[in-house]
């Protein structure tokens, strides 16, 4: 079967008139540990608070919000990689905690901590996921080259194992993978975090290319404003787990009397955008 026949048995394998992804009262909490004297040992922080969305198929998402905000839970529970504890969320129309696996058919994540084989190659790791999409190996064995080149990773590179790369450079590998698989949904986590102004540059051109060529519906969770503006059709502000609010650029703007997103994150939130929380999404039980 070949590449593009594969997209489209992916396209339609979506429920007909389901949007891309409809969330409601998504809510998410993990355990963290207090060592503060007299506190319990262990407590319960809210990672998402009731969250609820929906986007359209073709549409291009951007989410705000500074570290520990939620967006990665957001992006980890739409992958099928945590199961939440409340509320509902489906990707064209598929339950995404009771019917995992079309979901992971549809779908392709690239995150700062993108999972891959360790100790094996950028090659490996992408022949791997183009088998698992039900690419063949003849055409792989070209695209893959290709693909690594247009995300501007060196090809004298591509033959070394994953941990031995730079965080941007694996960056590049994530990106690939996900234009390697044209997948229907594309989930990105912070995509150009570690990367230098150009690679930046190729990656945002590249989330227009995906969107043009493959029509790909596109969560776009940043911290990066401008960035969100230029790519999103709407751009949503997540502040400690709650959604505040999901709309045009310039709607959000006028609904918050601003002159640009961080003086509207600001009025959303009381806070400056620039200032980061010392905790992460990533709690641990």
């Amino acid at each position: 079967m070949s590449h593009t026949a594969t997209l489209t048995t992916s396209i339609s394998a979506t429920n007909h008139g389901a949007p891309a992804v409809e969330v409601s009262n998504l809510r998410k909490e993990f355990v963290r540990r207090d060592r503060r004297p007299g506190r319990p040992r262990k407590r319960r922080v809210p990672a998402l608070v009731d969250v609820s969305l929906r986007i359209e198929r073709a549409e291009c998402v951007a989410i705000l919000g500074q570290n520990g905000s939620g967006k990665s839970t957001l992006v980890r529970l739409l992958s099928t990689l945590l199961l939440g504890d409340g509320g509902t969320a489906r990707v064209f129309g598929y339950d995404v905690f009771s019917e995992p696996r079309p979901v992971r058919r549809l779908i392709n994540r690239v995150s700062v901590e993108a999972s891959f084989f360790k100790k094996m190659s950028s090659v490996e790791n992408l022949s791997y996921a183009a088998r698992f999409y039900g690419i063949p190996a003849s055409e792989t064995r070209t695209r893959i080259p290709m693909i690594l080149e247009r995300v501007g990773f060196p090809l004298d590179r591509r033959n070394e194992s994953m941990e031995n790369l730079s965080r941007g450079m694996q960056q590049k590998v994530a990106l690939a993978r996900a234009l390697l698989t044209s997948p229907v949904l594309l989930l990105l986590d912070e995509p150009t975090t570690g990367l230098d102004p150009r690679s930046k540059l190729e990656v945002q051109n590249f989330i227009r290319e995906i969107r043009t060529t493959h029509d790909a519906t596109i969560l776009l969770c940043t911290h990066d404003l401008a960035e969100a503006e230029a790519l999103a059709d709407r751009v949503g502000i997540l502040d400690r787990g709650e959604l505040l609010a999901l709309e045009p650029a310039a709607k959000l703007k006028e609904r918050y009397g601003a002159s640009d997103l961080e003086e509207a994150f600001f009025s959303a939130t009381g806070r400056s955008f620039e200032l980061e929380e010392n905790n992460d999404d990533d709690w641990r039980q």
